[in-house]
């Protein structure tokens, strides 16, 4: 079964319960959502009576909550050694952390991080230092993200990520999350995406690979820019991300969509559909558009 959904919303009126309702709304069967703003570090406390209605409605609708994914904020960066910047992202990924455990939320996605012209071996040993004190105490997985390579982004590569989950002590809270875009923009050609499957295996282990973001890119193959288009509006197009989509070796991995807003508009619901007939439409944006 094809699992797939996008980024969502959560506010405090109804938090996890509205997440899933504008889920519902876009015909999605997962979703991922930031516990609060992702820019600064203001959360309000979660409220058990919203998580206990959507997960009922979960199962109604037959949802496996536990595909259902967080998003870490952008101001973590563990890669970063300045003892009061690492000090922060440390207490604050642990204090999301347990706000997933309040949700019930198995997996959450994090930006491995810069490390700010410190080096990219010592911007790894401090994320492996990092994350080992957040996991100590943790139930839920981190899956660090493939990057463009952009600016002094650690994990553009499988290699650095390998790096990061071999220095982790508890191998069974870590994973990875693979954005189609960071990896066309750090230069993997995802038309060729059995033989990336193929590398990550080997260098990794495919049993790692909990996540997909689907986005298409504004930008030519390794171009280090992180610039996300619509699904088949980009430089990837539809029918390279239609088969990674719908690759057999992920069936059981969630697909979740980042792509940008039309006219302020979400596309998801229209993205979806599309997903599943499998058939291109060049008039998708003007129809979010009316």
């Amino acid at each position: 079964m094809l699992i797939i959904g996008s980024h969502v919303g959560f506010n405090k009126n109804d938090q996890l319960l509205g997440s899933l309702n504008e889920a519902l709304s876009y015909g999605a069967n997962t979703f991922m959502f930031y516990t609060g703003a992702p820019q600064n570090t203001n959360r309000g406390p979660i409220i058990d009576g919203y998580t206990l209605q959507a997960m009922e409605i979960m199962k109604e609708k037959q949802i496996d909550y536990s595909k259902v994914i967080v998003h870490a904020p952008y101001i973590i960066n563990l890669a970063n050694g300045d003892v009061e910047k690492f000090s922060f992202s440390v207490r604050f990924l642990k204090e999301e952390v347990i706000r997933c455990e309040m949700l019930g939320i198995k997996y959450m996605v994090l930006h491995p991080g810069s490390h700010v012209g410190q080096g990219v071996d010592t911007g790894i040993n401090n994320i492996i230092r990092g994350l080992n004190e957040v996991l100590e105490n943790s139930s839920v997985t981190i899956l660090l993200e493939t990057m463009a390579g952009k600016g002094t982004e650690i994990g553009r590569d499988f290699t650095e990520i390998k790096q990061i989950i071999s220095g982790i002590e508890k191998k069974d809270l870590i994973g990875v999350c693979m954005d189609t875009c960071h990896l066309n923009d750090a230069g993997y050609d995802v038309s060729k995406f059995d033989e990336i499957l193929d590398i990550f295996d080997k260098e990794i282990g495919l049993s790692y690979l909990k996540c997909i973001h689907v986005n298409d890119s504004k930008n030519v193959l390794g171009a280090h820019k992180d610039r996300h288009e619509n699904i088949g509006f980009g430089e990837i197009g539809f029918d390279s991300l239609i088969n990674i989509i719908y690759n057999p070796r992920l069936e059981n991995v969630p697909k979740i969509l980042e792509t940008p807003y039309v006219n302020e508009k979400a596309p998801y619901k229209h993205e979806i559909e599309m997903i599943r007939n499998k058939k291109f439409d060049s008039e998708l944006k003007e129809k979010i558009s009316n």
